[in-house]
């Protein structure tokens, strides 16, 4: 299938959840992961009409940003050694994976002007997930605000990948109710409006519960 027939698709899927649960499309910033994909694949992307793009390995984001530079929004989705915040902290425009002390002090120190940051947050409490346990993320955020290049929009997390829709359901309820109690503090470093949440096989339910940005690799650009 080409991107195009995907999207299609997407967006009758995104429609239908956002009738289910009373938003609106515009709400929803659907990001094509194309980690996994060609260049070719990634601009056939953009031609298709989705200008956010998620990379989450060092060497694919700065391949592919090289040949298509601004013409994508960047989303940097995967976890980032501190050693290599300096190759792409100027070249992206939002970090999905804000998860230590010692990534923010870094992202602080190399870049030139305040990054878009989710704080990712492993609801599940899976251990082969990265993120800050719930219970951990405020702390966090209070840590970080003398950190003038840290901007936090918003909380990110991945669920398990289960067929489980209501335990999957249950991983986005608490990410949104957490968004939800920091917002509500009217940080200024830390508006935290955004949630970062649901991929190919449940950005559906991430949306019925409050995401904003879905991350969408498979069911959009293939393998």
């Amino acid at each position: 299938m080409d991107v195009v027939s995907n999207l299609k698709e997407i967006q009758e899927n995104i429609k239908l959840a956002c009738e289910k649960s009373n938003r609106k499309i515009d709400e929803i910033t659907v990001i094509g992961v194309t980690k996994y994909v060609t260049i070719e694949r990634a601009e056939e992307t953009i031609d298709a009409g989705i200008k956010n793009l998620g990379e989450n390995r060092n060497e694919g984001f700065i391949e592919k940003h090289e040949v298509i530079g601004k013409k994508a929004t960047w989303h940097f989705i995967g976890t980032l050694q501190t050693r290599k915040v300096k190759d792409i902290i100027e070249k992206i425009d939002y970090l999905h994976s804000l998860d230590r002390l010692s990534l923010a002090k870094e992202v602080n120190k190399r870049s030139e002007k305040p990054v878009n940051c989710f704080v990712q947050v492993n609801v599940s409490g899976e251990e082969s997930k990265h993120g800050l346990a719930p219970e951990n993320v405020l702390d966090f955020i209070e840590e970080i605000k003398n950190y003038e290049n840290i901007y936090v929009v918003g909380l990110m997390t991945m669920a398990p990948h289960i067929k489980d829709r209501e335990k999957i359901k249950e991983v986005f309820k608490r990410l949104a109710k957490l968004r939800d109690q920091i917002s509500q503090k009217n940080y200024s470093h830390a508006p935290c409006h955004y949630l970062s949440m649901g991929m190919s096989n449940d950005y559906d339910i991430a949306i019925e519960e409050g995401a904003t940005h879905i991350r969408i690799g498979t069911k959009l650009v293939g393998n």
